[in-house]
C-alpha cells in the first residue's frame, strides 16, 4: 500500500517543483558524472561496445524528468537544461579548428572532396525526401504543412540550434508548429544517431571494419619545462577557454555585421541573414584563430589537449541535454510524423552513405561513412562522438578530412544557406518545385562522384 501511494506521488507531483537552484545544480552533477564516468569499468565496458556514457545519462535523464516514469526533476529543470545545446555546439565549433593543427591537404584532396560530395548529397537528399513525404507518405486526414519538408534537414542536419533559428521562419510563414516538430526531429536524430551508431561500431569491431590498432599517442604541445601546479594548470585551462570565447566572440560579431549590412540588400536577402545560425562563422573564426598562431608560432598557448577535452565534454553535455529535454508530450501529440519522417531520413543517410561506402571511398571507408552518418542524423556534435569511439587514436586520419569538409559544408547545409533558404523557397515556389529542384541537385552529385571516381581507376589501370 505504501509503495502504491509513493509511486502515485511521484508520478504526479514533482519531488523539486519550482526550483532553477536545482536545475543548476543537476547540471553540475551531469558535469562531474561525465567527467569522471569514463573512470568506471562499466562506463569504459559500454564505450567500448559503443554506447556512451552521455547517451546513457540522456536516458536517464528522460526517464526521471517531467514527462519520464519519475517526476523526480520539475519542467523548469528541463526548460533550463533546453536552452544548453546551442551555446555548447557553439563550444565544440570553436574547438573544432583550434585544438589541431591546420590539416596539410597534399594527399587529401581527393578524400576531402569525397567527402564534401557525400554531405551534399546527404543534405539535399534530405530535403527531397522530406518532399516524397508531404506528398505521398503523410495521411491526407492530417493537417499537413509544405514546409514539413524542411524537418528532416532542419533537425537531422541542422539539430536543436538551426531549429531554433529556423523555427522563427516558421513561425513568420505561418507554420506555428514547426519550432516544436523541428525540436523534436533534432533529438530523435541525436537519440537515432547514438544508438544506431553504438550497433555499427559494436558490428565494426566485431568484424575488423575499424581499426583499432594502438598508437602511442601524441604528447601535448604544452612546453615540457612549463610550471606544474593548480595555479598554473589554472591558468592554461583559463587561456584556452579564451581562446574558444574569442573564436565564439567572432562569430557573433560576423554575423551582428553582415545583419547590419542587410539592409542595403532587398527584403529577401535580408531575410536569409537574419536566419543565419552563428554556427559557421564560429568555425571560421576557430580557423583564423589557429592560423594566425601558427603564423606567428605561439601555437604553445593552445593546449590541444585541452580544446580536444572542451570539445568532447560540450559534445557530451549536448547529446545529454538535448535528450533529457526532449519534451515528450510533443512527441506524442505528433508521433506519426516524427515517425514517418525519422524512418524516411534514416533510410536515405544509410542508402547514401551505403552508395559512397561502396563506391567511392577507398580506405578506411568504415570510419568515413561514421563521422557523415553522426553528423548527418545528430549533428556534427554526434558525429565526432562516434569517430572517437571507432577511432580514438585517429589512424584513419579521418578527423583532418571532415574538419576540413565542414569549412565548406557548414556553409551551405547543417544550418547554412541552404537550410536556411528552405522555407522561404517552399513558400514562394512550392513544395513540388522545391522537392524537383533537390532530387536533381542530389543525384547530379552521387553522379558526378561516381564519374570521377570511374577516371580515377581508369588512371590507374
Amino acid at each position: 500500500m505504501f509503495l502504491k501511494s509513493l509511486n502515485f506521488s511521484l508520478q504526479n507531483k514533482d519531488v523539486f517543483p519550482n526550483s532553477i537552484l536545482i536545475s543548476c545544480f543537476g547540471f553540475l552533477i551531469i558535469f562531474f558524472f561525465l567527467i569522471f564516468g569514463r573512470r568506471f569499468k562499466l562506463a569504459v565496458q559500454l564505450e567500448r561496445f559503443g554506447l556512451p556514457i552521455a547517451v546513457i545519462s540522456g536516458i536517464v535523464g528522460i526517464s526521471i524528468g517531467p514527462f519520464g516514469a519519475i517526476h523526480f526533476l520539475p519542467k523548469e529543470t528541463i526548460n533550463v537544461w533546453s536552452k544548453f545545446p546551442t551555446p555548447l555546439l557553439s563550444l565544440v565549433f570553436a574547438t573544432l579548428m583550434m585544438g589541431r593543427p591546420i590539416p596539410n591537404i597534399n594527399g587529401l584532396v581527393k578524400p576531402i572532396f569525397n567527402q564534401f560530395l557525400l554531405a551534399l548529397s546527404l543534405g539535399f537528399g534530405q530535403f527531397f525526401v522530406g518532399g516524397l513525404v508531404v506528398k505521398y507518405f503523410l495521411p491526407p486526414s492530417m493537417d499537413t504543412n509544405p514546409l514539413m519538408g524542411c524537418l528532416i534537414e532542419v533537425g537531422f542536419e541542422g539539430g536543436h540550434g538551426a531549429a531554433t533559428i529556423i523555427g522563427e521562419s516558421f513561425n513568420r510563414l505561418g507554420f506555428s508548429n514547426g519550432l516544436e516538430l523541428g525540436l523534436a526531429m533534432a533529438t530523435m536524430g541525436l537519440l537515432s544517431s547514438s544508438l544506431l551508431g553504438s550497433i555499427f561500431i559494436f558490428l565494426g569491431r566485431n568484424f575488423g571494419l575499424s581499426d583499432t590498432e594502438e598508437i602511442p599517442e601524441k604528447k601535448d604541445n604544452l612546453k615540457e619545462n612549463s610550471k606544474t601546479g593548480i595555479f598554473a594548470d589554472l591558468k592554461i585551462l583559463i587561456i584556452n577557454l579564451g581562446f574558444s570565447g574569442l573564436a565564439i566572440s567572432f562569430g557573433v560579431l560576423l554575423l551582428k555585421f553582415l545583419r547590419f549590412v542587410s539592409s542595403s540588400f532587398g527584403e529577401f536577402s535580408k531575410e536569409i541573414i537574419f536566419s543565419l545560425p552563428v554556427f559557421p562563422f564560429i568555425l571560421i573564426g576557430s580557423l583564423l584563430i589557429r592560423y594566425v598562431l601558427e603564423k606567428t608560432k605561439n601555437t604553445e598557448f593552445i593546449s590541444n589537449l585541452l580544446q580536444r577535452e572542451i570539445g568532447i565534454l560540450s559534445t557530451d553535455l549536448l547529446i545529454f541535454t538535448a535528450m533529457a529535454s526532449l519534451d515528450i508530450a510533443v512527441v506524442f501529440e505528433n508521433w506519426l510524423i516524427i515517425l514517418v519522417f525519422t524512418i524516411f531520413g534514416l533510410f536515405w543517410n544509410l542508402i547514401c552513405i551505403a552508395y559512397f561506402a561502396y563506391f567511392i571511398f577507398d580506405d578506411y571507408w568504415f570510419e568515413k561513412s561514421l563521422i557523415e552518418f553522426g553528423n548527418s542524423t545528430g549533428v556534427v556534435a554526434s558525429g565526432l562522438l562516434l569517430l572517437r569511439l571507432a577511432d580514438p587514436k585517429n589512424i584513419s586520419r579521418t578527423l583532418p578530412i571532415f574538419t576540413s569538409k565542414q569549412l565548406f559544408a557548414q556553409l551551405i547545409l547543417s544550418g547554412g544557406l541552404f537550410t536556411v533558404l528552405a522555407p522561404l523557397m517552399i513558400s514562394k515556389i512550392g513544395i513540388d518545385y522545391w522537392t524537383e529542384i533537390c532530387a536533381v541537385i542530389t543525384f547530379t552529385i552521387l553522379l558526378i562522384a561516381l564519374i570521377l571516381k570511374k577516371r580515377e581507376l581508369k588512371k590507374i589501370q
